[in-house]
Protein backbone atom coordinates (compact mmCIF):
# COMPACT_ATOMS: atom_id res chain seq x y z
CA UNK A 1 0.00 0.00 0.00
CA UNK A 2 1.54 3.36 -0.66
CA UNK A 3 1.94 5.96 1.95
CA UNK A 4 0.02 9.60 1.14
CA UNK A 5 2.52 12.24 0.37
CA UNK A 6 3.08 14.90 2.46
CA UNK A 7 3.78 18.50 1.64
CA UNK A 8 7.05 20.21 3.12
CA UNK A 9 7.18 23.83 2.41
CA UNK A 10 10.97 24.63 1.66
CA UNK A 11 12.92 26.76 4.17
CA UNK A 12 13.74 30.34 3.65
CA UNK A 13 16.88 31.91 4.02
CA UNK A 14 15.91 33.54 7.21
CA UNK A 15 14.00 30.55 8.44
CA UNK A 16 17.40 28.69 7.74
CA UNK A 17 19.36 31.57 9.69
CA UNK A 18 16.82 31.74 12.02
CA UNK A 19 16.81 35.61 11.31
CA UNK A 20 14.06 37.57 13.18
CA UNK A 21 14.39 41.08 11.41
CA UNK A 22 11.65 43.02 13.91
CA UNK A 23 8.81 44.19 13.14
CA UNK A 24 8.06 46.04 9.46
CA UNK A 25 7.41 49.65 8.83
CA UNK A 26 6.26 52.02 6.66
CA UNK A 27 8.56 54.20 3.78
CA UNK A 28 6.87 56.12 1.36
CA UNK A 29 7.30 55.99 -2.83
CA UNK A 30 6.09 59.45 -4.48
CA UNK A 31 3.40 59.45 -1.65
CA UNK A 32 2.56 55.83 -1.64
CA UNK A 33 2.91 53.28 1.59
CA UNK A 34 5.64 50.53 1.01
CA UNK A 35 6.41 48.32 3.94
CA UNK A 36 9.79 47.85 4.78
CA UNK A 37 11.84 45.69 7.30
CA UNK A 38 15.06 46.80 9.48
CA UNK A 39 17.91 45.71 7.74
CA UNK A 40 16.34 46.28 4.12
CA UNK A 41 18.08 48.35 1.77
CA UNK A 42 15.53 50.51 -0.19
CA UNK A 43 16.02 49.23 -3.19
CA UNK A 44 14.93 45.62 -1.51
CA UNK A 45 11.84 47.68 0.25
CA UNK A 46 10.76 48.47 -3.05
CA UNK A 47 11.46 44.92 -4.88
CA UNK A 48 9.73 43.40 -2.05
CA UNK A 49 6.56 46.13 -3.08
CA UNK A 50 6.61 44.58 -6.88
CA UNK A 51 8.67 48.44 -7.39
CA UNK A 52 11.07 48.02 -10.24
CA UNK A 53 12.15 51.38 -11.17
CA UNK A 54 12.34 54.90 -9.44
CA UNK A 55 14.45 57.10 -11.48
CA UNK A 56 14.49 57.85 -15.00
CA UNK A 57 17.69 59.02 -17.40
CA UNK A 58 19.22 61.78 -18.04
CA UNK A 59 18.75 61.94 -21.80
CA UNK A 60 15.93 59.79 -22.85
CA UNK A 61 14.01 59.47 -19.91
CA UNK A 62 14.22 55.98 -20.14
CA UNK A 63 12.92 53.92 -16.76
CA UNK A 64 15.73 52.52 -14.07
CA UNK A 65 15.59 50.76 -10.51
CA UNK A 66 18.11 48.70 -9.48
CA UNK A 67 20.28 47.09 -11.80
CA UNK A 68 23.57 45.19 -10.06
CA UNK A 69 22.10 45.69 -6.35
CA UNK A 70 26.08 46.39 -5.02
CA UNK A 71 27.00 49.69 -5.26
CA UNK A 72 28.53 49.46 -8.85
CA UNK A 73 26.25 51.28 -10.54
CA UNK A 74 24.07 53.96 -10.74
CA UNK A 75 20.80 52.83 -12.02
CA UNK A 76 19.26 52.71 -8.54
CA UNK A 77 19.82 56.49 -7.88
CA UNK A 78 16.40 57.94 -6.26
CA UNK A 79 15.91 61.57 -3.83
CA UNK A 80 15.61 60.11 -0.67
CA UNK A 81 14.69 62.88 1.97
CA UNK A 82 14.88 65.45 -0.70
CA UNK A 83 18.46 64.56 -1.32
CA UNK A 84 18.91 63.34 -4.70
CA UNK A 85 21.57 60.67 -6.21
CA UNK A 86 21.30 58.59 -3.29
CA UNK A 87 21.87 54.78 -4.18
CA UNK A 88 18.83 52.77 -3.27
CA UNK A 89 20.58 49.30 -3.44
CA UNK A 90 23.10 50.67 -0.20
CA UNK A 91 21.04 52.60 1.70
CA UNK A 92 19.48 51.14 4.68
CA UNK A 93 15.82 51.79 5.11
CA UNK A 94 14.79 53.82 8.07
CA UNK A 95 11.17 54.31 9.30
CA UNK A 96 9.21 57.33 7.69
CA UNK A 97 11.83 57.81 5.09
CA UNK A 98 10.80 59.61 1.66
CA UNK A 99 11.74 58.32 -1.49
CA UNK A 100 10.46 60.05 -4.76
CA UNK A 101 11.37 59.05 -8.01
CA UNK A 102 14.53 60.81 -9.40
CA UNK A 103 13.81 62.42 -13.03
CA UNK A 104 16.96 63.08 -14.62
CA UNK A 105 20.30 64.24 -13.12
CA UNK A 106 17.96 65.00 -9.59
CA UNK A 107 18.76 68.41 -9.92
CA UNK A 108 16.47 71.43 -10.98
CA UNK A 109 17.61 73.11 -14.19
CA UNK A 110 20.04 72.30 -16.72
CA UNK A 111 23.29 69.65 -16.47
CA UNK A 112 26.11 71.30 -15.59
Amino acid sequence: MRRPRTRTVAPTPARLARADPGPAFEITLDGRPVRALPGQSIAAALWAASVLTWRTTRVSGRPRGAFCGMGSCFDCLATVNGQPNRRACLLPARPGDVVTTQEGNGHDGPLR
